[in-house]
């Protein structure tokens, strides 16, 4: 390719000439072709390690003059065609242009101008090509990625690095390329060349570790081998880098969310050095997940920026140093020092911002008030100027709500900088007149008990005042909070300091409850930005019937039975509706059992809208990917958790994994947050302490639970009797301090004995789980939840293999190896290589799994291509086509993989009849897509088929004309591989002859009954009238034939058979190999009797001597398959053909060596070709 011109200033270094005129020289790299010797194989080395581009492009041209000792590289190439041709424009378009200049700047300015345009040219001509970002540099990196493993163009290249691979106990020096969809390296060591690939879809394990043996290395473990990489220069990023694009791949497996590349990202100021748009796509989305993760923000905000400051505390009358984060949406702070301070400031509250005065003790001061009068003073700031600017960008983009208006003109430059928010006028008092009117007919609305109040104070609100002592601990516990509020706010805005963690961790007043909950979840935020949402979204679900609704319906009445607000129509209904809403909303997850009991206890609490946002927060971000159809974050957390339990109990996890009892418990305890299995009084309290601290929380206590009963435990035999300790021990687990009346607990009644264990109270319990495993971090689970991730889902990829694989073996002849690999390879294809439609089509893990993988027409051509046994050359496609569309039963574009192997199997192991029977039909509607008057015929024939009874060969329908003269096509280009090609050629042509004189005799028969035909259809209903057994040809086909032109069916077929041809008579020789084809007749020439076809000079086809022109299909002209099946089996050559096994294995071997780029090796042709140009 041509590139812009590079100075170059040794020539003949590590270069050999081989053509040259006055101005330029083509150059071949040293050791590229044949002869290298010991040079060109250090040279390779060096160009690997060193990572020269000559290792791609190992042809260049240079511009020289014979004044100066400076050359220019104008051109460079991967092969000796590329370069050849640059060179041959060379000499045709500017030799004889510059060879009359006198000035060598002057030749030297005119190459350079005129290369460049070219390459300005091209850009410009590039169809939908959009501007790269990417420097030179990466590109090239990008493109040698791609030339040496054999990635096509939608493979990008996030980042690559320079390291050893460890192969066996010698570490190859090479480059590591990380792409969205694989892991690649390429090592060339004195002709030592390693290649590897490995799809991030296999990767069972990522781990970083140092050993004596691996100083500081990368382990990647797939499900058969191990890679252990080092030397790197930066481990940690290139370590995290291959975690997120693990986890990427492991969302595709799990969701169907494939990666989209960030085009709203902001572009950097300068191009980046060795720095990919990708790369800084990913750092961006990694920065973001923190961010939410760390303030429990929604999926959509993304971090704009942070920088250092310190917070004035007017509860610690103190400056805190932390850093600030602002966000398309909110200004947070954490401090630096843990559980100190943190604070979120929604920017819809935000009424004042303020450039305070600098001096020494506070200097760059930036004061932020809120609407409900708190005021932040942010100082030691930076770049003051440039945040408050950002600020005010996204407050002006901040939508206003109903009681909000911006007034940009109250900003006062340099000094002080304000934001004035005014209040609109109040709610009109006559909004409620004809409120009834507003709210008959719909299912939910303000009038409803529920829309108002939580359930508890429903029941609650006409008891009478208790003044035990529990009753007046709970009024302390509100007046500790109300002196909590009025120190450190309340609200969104508040100051949440480790103060705020004593309170939680002592229990959450229940008045207070459901607020705290929203506070701490942030449902809060996204129900504040959401009005209207909870109440538009029950309407649009309500009354809708789905499998949702239905496990939703029969779940109902299990939700929390022994609570008084779940035994009558106003808690049900109030869960029905929010359950309901959820799943409208989020048809992914839509119902998953123990949906219900978290969802009933938020009830008690919140109000339906509050506890529809909790929902919506404990699924999409506090419990990730627990509540889909396999809940795969349960058992994530499952695997932490024996992890966790390995490492701070490891007598008990010895002994527990014999019993297989983790396994057993965890996942009920892990996916109703205790609810299920502990008294409600006690378990609310572990979910408050959740809602503020997250799953640690959860990990400890169940540590600790686990800790209290160790002796126990390792005294148990068998797996029931560990679950019966465990069992009691969390039935007896009390809140003494409750105030509400005493909730039986259905599990306690099943589980107690004969002898009550002693009573364990819950904030022992949590205080316990603080001292032992307080230590646990959230950032440590989440490095534990991706590995554990890893695992958990390529095991149930491995169970959906062995599913598929076993359900497809009594419908197919294929090997259980053999379905594996092909169900593997139609996986691969489905997810990764290019298509003509989104990923979310193909790929749906809600149905089946030998539906879950689809592929479209695109996929499926290079899928048959590579693995059918008929391969038709240039006509392959077309053939491709038609089976899609005969094996796309439900014709929604996609094939999956059952329908895939039903056909591959009747190609491969089908019997003769079998295969000609498939061969016929594809030539048929639907498989032959052609505009027909009527397929009533061809339905009716297509349902029978699907009857129970037997098919047998008289079911399908006949063919005309066209469609045999498309069946003589592809049988044609069936045989140019085959060894006996002449032999075919000659019994297909015999047998299409054959059969064009049957179809002729049958027409005279069908002539003589079509007029007792036609008047049985005259007379009977048109209900019963037989569709027409013969397709219509199209209306310009549509003549009349003369008496003498009964043989121009022959002559279509002739015609059709030349028109056949897909290799020419001189094949095209590529620049690497030349390639000696005997067979190298286009067409055959048959003896006398039979169908003859020759090649004319001028293209014209002679039938028995005489020359036909313009012959016209014939309309009546049909035969049927016994006539084409038993006119084949005249033919042995054909009957062998039809009845050889075929052998997918080879197929499937010569797909995997297509993925495996050798070095590049001169052939012959480039060899002679070289010494010619010398």
């Amino acid at each position: 390719m041509w590139i812009q011109p590079e100075e170059v200033l040794l020539a003949g270094a590590l270069w050999v000439s081989e053509r040259a005129n006055p101005f330029f020289i083509l150059q071949r790299r040293r050791g590229h072709g044949r002869g290298g010797g010991l040079s060109g194989l250090l040279v390779g080395t060096l160009d690997v390690v060193l990572d020269s581009s000559a290792r791609v492009a190992p042809y260049r041209i240079l511009l020289q003059t014979a004044d100066s000792q400076i050359y220019w590289n104008i051109a460079c190439g991967s092969s000796r065609k590329e370069i050849t041709e640059h060179w041959d424009w060379l000499e045709s378009n500017l030799l004889q242009t510059i060879s009359i200049f006198d000035n060598d700047e002057d030749v030297t300015t005119f190459v350079k101008g005129k290369i460049s345009g070219i390459i300005a040219e091209e850009n410009r001509l590039k169809p939908g090509e959009e501007q790269e970002e990417d420097c030179g540099k990466f590109r090239e990196a990008e493109l040698k990625m791609r030339k040496l493993f054999g990635m096509p163009d939608e493979e990008k290249l996030v980042n690559y690095y320079s390291c050893s691979y460890w192969k066996g106990r010698v570490p190859r020096q090479g480059w590591l390329y990380l792409s969205v969809n694989h892991l690649c390296f390429y090592s060339f060591l004195l002709g030592k060349e390693v290649t590897l690939v490995v799809q991030w879809t296999e990767v069972t394990q990522l781990e970083k570790n140092a050993t004596l043996v691996f100083p500081e290395s990368i382990r990647v473990s797939t499900r058969h081998t191990e890679h252990f990489f080092s030397m790197f220069l930066n481990i940690n990023d290139t370590f995290k880098l291959m975690e997120q694009l693990a986890n990427i791949a492991m969302r595709q497996l799990l969701d169907n969310e494939a990666f989209a590349a960030d085009r709203s990202l902001p572009k950097p100021c300068k191009t980046l050095k060795n720095v990919s748009a990708l790369k800084r796509d990913l750092d961006a989305r990694a920065k973001n997940e923190r961010y939410r993760a760390m303030f429990r923000l929604m999926q959509d905000e993304r971090l704009d920026g942070h920088t250092d400051c310190t917070l004035w505390t007017p509860f610690a009358k103190m400056h805190v140093v932390g850093q600030l984060f602002i966000s398309n949406n909110y200004i947070c702070f954490n401090s630096r020092e843990e559980d100190l301070c943190q604070l979120i400031i929604p920017l819809r509250e935000v009424s004042i911002v303020e450039k305070a005065d600098s001096s020494s003790v506070l200097p760059c001061p930036v004061s932020i008030s809120t609407k409900n009068k708190m005021n932040f003073l942010f100082a030691n700031l930076k770049d003051r100027d440039f945040l408050v600017q950002r600020i005010s960008d996204f407050l002006q983009r901040t939508p206003d709500s109903s009681w909000v208006q911006f007034r940009p003109e109250s900003w006062f430059p340099f000094t002080q900088i304000f934001l004035c928010l005014q209040a609109a006028s109040g709610v009109s008092s006559s909004s409620s007149a004809g409120s009834e009117s507003v709210h008959r007919g719909r299912h939910y609305h303000p009038g409803l008990p529920t829309a108002s109040q939580g359930l508890l104070q429903l029941y609650h609100r006409d008891a009478p005042e208790d003044l035990g002592p529990k009753a007046m601990k709970e009024k302390m516990k509100e007046e500790a909070w109300n002196i909590h509020f009025s120190e450190f706010g309340r609200g969104v805005c508040m100051y949440r300091t480790s103060r705020t963690r004593e309170l939680v961790l002592n229990g959450i007043p229940e008045r207070l409850r459901g607020e705290l909950w929203l506070l701490f979840s942030g449902a809060q935020n996204e129900m504040a930005t959401h009005p209207g949402y909870y109440g538009d979204l029950v309407e649009q679900a309500m009354g809708l019937c789905s499998l949702a609704t239905e496990e939703i319906e029969r779940d109902l009445h299990r939700s929390m039975p022994e609570h008084r607000a779940f035994q009558n129509e106003t808690g049900i209904a109030a869960l029905r509706r929010v359950l309901t809403a959820y799943a409208h909303r989020n048809p992914g997850i839509g119902y998953c059992q123990a949906m219900n009991i978290v969802t009933s206890v938020l009830l008690l609490y919140c109000t339906e809208e509050e506890a529809f946002w909790l929902l919506v927060a404990l699924c999409e971000r506090m419990l990730p990917d627990y509540y889909n159809t396999r809940v795969v974050g349960a058992l994530v957390d499952q695997g932490v958790f024996e992890e966790l339990t390995r490492a701070f109990l490891p007598l008990l996890y010895e002994h527990m994994q014999e019993l297989g009892v983790i396994s057993t418990i965890s996942l009920s305890w892990f996916l109703t947050l205790f609810l299920s299995v502990m008294p409600f009084d006690s378990a609310v309290l572990l979910v408050d302490c959740f809602f503020y601290e997250g799953i640690k929380v959860i990990f400890q206590v169940a540590l600790a639970v686990l800790h209290d009963n160790m002796d126990a435990l390792l005294s148990c035999s068998d797996e029931g009797e560990a679950m019966t300790i465990l069992g009691r021990y969390l039935d007896n687990v009390v809140n003494k301090q409750t105030v509400a009346p005493p909730i039986p607990h259905l599990h306690a009644l099943l589980t107690s004995g004969d002898e009550p264990p002693p009573e364990i109270d819950i904030f022992d319990l949590i205080k316990s789980s603080y001292e032992k495993f307080g230590s646990l971090r959230s950032d440590v689970i989440e490095q534990m939840r991706f590995k554990q991730r890893l695992k958990v889902i390529q095991s149930l990829e491995d169970t959906a293999k062995r599913s598929v694989v076993r359900a497809m073996m009594t419908e197919s002849a294929f090997t259980i190896e053999e379905l594996e690999e092909l169900y593997s390879s139609s996986c691969q294809v489905c997810c990764y290589w290019g298509s003509s439609s989104s990923a979310a089509d193909r790929h749906d893990p809600s149905l089946p799994y030998l539906e879950q993988y689809r592929i479209d027409p695109v996929q499926f051509t290079q899928l048959f291509t590579a693995l059918g046994p008929w391969i038709c050359g240039g006509h392959t496609p077309t053939l491709s086509a038609r089976l899609f569309r005969l094996l796309d039963q439900n014709q929604d574009g996609l094939v999956n993989f059952k329908e895939f192997i039903t056909g591959l199997s009747g190609m491969y192991h089908g019997d003769m009849t079998e295969k000609l029977k498939l061969l016929y039909k594809l030539h048929l509607p639907p498989g032959n897509k052609e505009k027909v008057k009527d397929y009533r015929y061809y339905l009716r024939m297509w349902a029978k088929e699907k009857e129970p009874k037997r098919e047998t060969i008289k079911d399908l329908p006949r063919m005309n004309q066209e469609q045999f003269i498309e069946l003589c096509k592809t049988l044609y280009n069936m045989f140019s591989e085959e060894p006996l090609e002449q032999e075919l050629y000659h019994s297909i042509a015999t047998v299409a002859s054959l059969l064009l004189r049957i179809g002729e005799v049958g027409k005279k028969f069908n002539n003589g009954t079509k007029k007792t035909e036609t008047a049985a259809t005259a007379q009977a209903p048109p209900s019963v009238q037989a569709p027409p057994p013969t397709q219509a040809p199209p209306p310009d086909l549509q003549r009349e034939e003369g008496p003498g032109e009964g043989g121009s069916g022959e002559s279509q077929v002739c015609r059709a058979l030349a028109d056949a041809q897909l290799e020419p008579a001189v094949l095209q020789t590529s620049d690497e190999e030349t390639k000696d084809d005997t067979s190298v007749s286009s067409y055959s020439v048959v003896s006398s009797g039979s169908l003859q076809c020759e090649d004319i000079a001028d293209d014209t086809v002679l039938i028995g001597g005489e020359q036909r022109r313009g012959s016209v299909l014939d309309v009546d002209w049909s035969i049927t398959f016994e006539q084409v099946l038993a006119s084949l089996l005249t033919e042995p050559p054909l009957v062998d053909y039809f009845e050889r096994k075929g052998d997918i294995q080879s197929k499937m071997a010569a797909c995997k060596a297509q993925r495996v780029v050798e070095r590049q090796i001169s052939s012959a042709s480039d060899h002679e070709l070289t010494q010619h140009s010398i």
